[in-house]
């Protein structure tokens, strides 16, 4: 008699009450479609965008189309145990009976706020359950550039001149904001603290443009970051591990546009990039050295893209963010530099299951 292993009931976790809702459903559809389905069951959990979840069982063109919330003959309302020790989804049949799937570890493939911002990785602590990406205390501070700089800061790494407002702030009134911006000089860039894809994110040239861009920043987030204009070459890090993680190779973005948004990233396609970035040895060694200290600094496991600018002719380095849950979506730059570096598509999300795993042990 042949005992075969049982499978990893994996959770692929998409959607999400968030602006980068888009994102994840694009995210999500490439990781169906390489992951390994000899070596992992397949648990679709999907989040709407205005946050209900649901067990889908449906085809996975309908997640990419963001169709699937309609496919109600495949859609079942569920809930996620939050009692420690049960790892489960728990769904409600057409029947009005409760059905019980077992899950062994997430893949929440999701990005922004409710998501990568800690909120999410909490509910799943509460179950104990293992899943991809860093902590839930790690996750939130990730997600705030503004406490991001303010640690990474008080470790000597290098990080662009800033100024923070909330909507306390501009309520006192704008005169004295437009006074420190003056000071920091234009131009400036004008971003929601706790929201990624370049979400509400403007280039401002100079005070008259200022106003409307905080109006726009507030409207994502109650924390705005406003950031000199740095000149340089954008260079990401691919970063994967856990306490001895190690960042893989970098990448570098070519646009055209005036900066890199959310356009530019998934909607025009006019961006391309370099991998490797085209630096010198030395710039690059300094960046991964920089990246994994990062990494350890912001308490991070399982994986990160590290963002900066390469600067000048000396090339040099100044932190720009992180991301805890970077895009798994066709044109994303983590995926193209971890296959770069020697990976499977598929061999990425092994690695990332077993990093989760790793990690779980290890608390």
């Amino acid at each position: 008699m042949v005992l075969m292993k049982k499978k990893t009931n994996l959770c692929i976790m998409f959607g999400g009450n968030s602006t980068e809702y888009e994102v994840s459903l694009r995210s999500s559809y490439s990781v169906l479609e390489n992951v390994d389905r000899a070596k992992y069951d397949i648990v679709k959990v999907g989040i709407t965008r205005d946050g209900q979840m649901y067990l889908y069982d449906g085809d996975d063109e309908k997640i990419k189309e963001n169709t699937w919330k309609d496919d109600s003959a495949n859609l079942k309302k569920a809930l996620m145990s939050t009692s420690f020790g049960d790892h489960a989804v728990y769904a409600i049949n057409g029947e009005g009976r409760v059905e019980r799937v077992e899950i062994d570890v997430v893949f929440p493939v999701m990005h922004g706020a409710y998501s990568e911002d800690g909120r999410l990785q909490g509910m799943l602590d509460m179950c104990g359950v293992p899943y991809v990406g860093p902590g839930c205390a790690s996750s939130a501070v990730c997600m705030d550039k503004a406490f991001t700089k303010l640690i990474l800061n008080n470790y000597g790494i290098p990080v662009a001149g800033c100024v923070y407002v909330n909507k306390a702030d501009l309520k006192k009134g704008f005169k004295a904001i437009a006074e420190d911006v003056k000071a920091l000089g234009y131009p400036v860039f004008v971003k929601p603290a706790n929201s990624g894809s370049s979400v509400g994110v403007s280039k401002v040239n100079d005070e008259d443009e200022l106003k409307n861009a905080l109006e726009k920043a507030v409207k994502f987030d109650d924390k705005v970051l406003i950031e000199e204009a740095i000149v340089g070459k954008e260079v990401e890090v691919a970063v994967l591990g856990n306490e001895k993680a190690v960042a893989l190779t970098c990448g570098e973005i070519i646009s055209d546009a005036d900066f890199y948004d959310y356009d530019d990233k998934y909607t025009n396609g006019t961006s391309t990039y370099n991998i490797p970035a085209d630096i010198k040895k030395s710039t690059w060694l300094n960046l991964k050295r920089t990246a994994e200290g990062i990494f350890r600094y912001l308490d991070c496991k399982g994986l990160s893209r590290v963002d900066f600018f390469v600067c000048g002719e000396d090339e040099q380095i100044i932190f720009n963010e992180i991301n805890t849950l970077p895009g798994f979506t066709s044109i994303s730059l983590y995926p193209k530099m971890a296959m770069e570096s020697g990976y499977t598509y598929s061999g990425i999300i092994d690695e990332l299951v077993k990093l989760a795993f790793d990690a779980k042990k290890g608390e």
